[in-house]
């Protein structure tokens, strides 16, 4: 149920000129973890009513974020370590030699990469199928003259915005707005398809045109760059190029057979990692592993921390506006700061169908910024229920509108600490891929709302 009695309070205020500034700053591509301390001291003080809560809510809200945080860092790191070892090996090299002849271009390479991982984020979810892909087909299509921002795109928008928006086959966005809208996830699947194909088609599309000179421009660089055939060919390196792959497609297996979704997936695919680096370094190194092994975890930490350093200050601030609230500030709380403002607007603004449509798009989009994606779609699918019965509208497609903007925003395609999982492993910064990601998007938004008006 929505609530009816809403009051905004000067902590209200205060976060939402903390975002504003958030915002502007980035767009100034200035740092933000400054401004973000700042603001965390601030909302404390202002909602516990005393300089030591405020002090205090830095820190809680920072040791938040980093658990929140944990799974994905651990996830790179691994990864990060297993390539270490297998380019050490040259099993790299030896693994790009088949794709090569597919991979002939960074079209090529740009497109087959992001339709791969639309396939695998649709059974796994993307956050395995980054880990995954970026081990095993990325490092093909760098080969391939593909730049890592260009590729960083395609898996991002493919992957966290196409398949995890439509979740298809796994169907837990369609399920938690569903419930929340009290219709069936089929209603969701098929009346809001237009939506979902549109928004999908109408992103990837557009940032291959965007970028496609760029793709080209850098070719010849990336080549120079990143070839670089193994000093000598030895039995270890051509047994883990071999190794490396049938593992993993052993991991896909398993996931289907056991119907292993989400953080499961994530864990088998990770733990895999380690099981690889392992055996490649008694392979390459024999007695001389045990301090390989080490060499390769630590490289591999120090570059997810490195890369999440500032991304955990950043969402320590933005996960106040969503379900973290609870946990940093105290069970007094219990709704993130953006929900309320997104309530507020429902409660606010002249009804009709298009406004609406407008406002599940802005409700999305508010609750996507706490860089989740999945926590705001209780309030989205609820609004849908209640504004479309409201105008008279499809409720249907109300609720597939919210989830879009939700997870497109939230779920890890304009929200910079939503995306840290892709830029880490194509080594982009990632408020870089945010900014290539914001035209496609917004693209992307326009073309669903117009198409969006002829269906509710």
């Amino acid at each position: 149920m929505i609530d009816t009695n809403l009051v905004l309070t000067p902590m209200h205020y205060l976060y939402l000129i903390g975002v504003l500034t958030i915002l502007t700053v980035m767009i100034l591509r200035r740092d933000t973890p400054f401004v973000c301390i700042a603001f965390l001291f601030l909302i404390g003080f202002v909602g516990l009513g005393s300089v030591t809560g405020g002090i205090m809510t830095i820190f809680k809200a920072i040791v938040f974020a980093a658990k929140e945080f944990m799974e994905i860092i651990a996830t790179i790191a691994l990864i990060t370590a297993l390539s270490k070892c297998l380019k050490d090996l040259g099993s790299d090299y030896i693994m790009m030699i088949p794709m090569a002849k597919v991979m002939k271009s960074p079209t090529a390479a740009w497109w087959i990469l992001g339709l791969t991982m639309l396939v695998f984020s649709l059974f796994l979810w993307p956050s395995p199928s980054v880990a995954l892909i970026g081990a095993i087909v990325l490092p093909f299509a760098l080969k391939a003259g593909l730049d890592p921002l260009a590729a960083a795109i395609a898996m991002n928008l493919f992957g966290h915005g196409f398949a995890l928006s439509y979740d298809l086959v796994i169907q837990g966005a369609p399920s938690i707005s569903a419930g929340a809208a009290a219709i069936s996830p089929s209603d969701i699947l098929t009346k809001g398809r237009p939506l979902f194909l549109v928004m999908g088609i109408v992103t990837t599309v557009s940032a291959y045109l965007l970028n496609r000179k760029q793709m080209k421009a850098c070719c010849s660089q990336v080549r120079i760059q990143n070839i670089e055939e193994p000093h000598k060919s030895e039995f270890s390196a051509i047994f883990m190029a071999l190794l490396t792959p049938l593992f993993f497609a052993a991991d896909i297996i398993l996931m289907l057979v056991f119907e292993l979704k989400g953080s499961d997936a994530t864990s088998l695919v990770s733990g895999t990692a380690v099981l690889i680096m392992c055996i490649g370094a008694y392979s390459g190194f024999g007695i001389h592993a045990l301090e390989k092994v080490t060499i390769y975890v630590t490289d591999g930490f120090l570059f997810a921390i490195r890369i999440f350093a500032p991304v955990i200050i950043i969402g320590a601030f933005f996960f106040l506006g969503g379900n973290g609230i609870s946990s940093i500030l105290g069970e007094q709380f219990q709704r993130g700061i953006l929900n309320d403002w997104a309530i507020w607007l429902a409660q606010n603004t002249p009804l009709n169908k298009y406004m609406a449509a407008i406002l599940q798009m802005a409700a999305g989009s508010l609750t996507g910024l706490d860089g989740s994606g999945f926590s705001g779609l209780p309030l989205t699918g609820a609004l849908a229920g209640t504004l479309g019965v409201a105008v008279k509208a499809s409720v249907p497609v109300l609720a597939s509108l919210g989830q879009i903007t939700a997870i497109y925003v939230g779920g890890g395609t304009i929200v910079p600490w939503g995306l840290i999982p892709v830029a880490a492993i194509c080594s982009v910064n990632p408020l870089d891929l945010a900014r290539k990601n914001i035209l496609p998007v917004f693209l992307g938004f326009a073309a669903t709302f117009f198409v969006a008006c002829f269906l509710l």
